[in-house]
């Protein structure tokens, strides 16, 4: 449920980047996910995508589907 989520500006997901904290987050269609223990987002980069950021506009030159966030639960809303 959306709606209980907490909400977070851009600045405040920008300092989830895993460089600035240990949180690695970014944002797809204004969620925003955690993804700290995934491997493939070692030190807060994912080839070459950056965390902190909203990742919507880059889905398109990614090798995988928005299918890939299912496997991530949504911790905010991006506002």
């Amino acid at each position: 449920m959306d709606s209980i989520l907490p909400h977070y500006t851009k600045a405040q997901l920008a300092l989830r980047n895993g460089q600035d904290r240990p949180e690695v987050w970014v944002a797809y269609l204004g969620k925003i996910y955690d993804m700290s223990h995934s491997r493939l987002w070692k030190n807060g980069k994912h080839y070459e995508h950056w965390a902190g950021q909203d990742l919507s506009d880059e889905l398109k030159d990614a090798p995988h589907t928005a299918q890939v966030f299912e496997k991530y639960q949504a911790i905010g809303l991006l506002i």
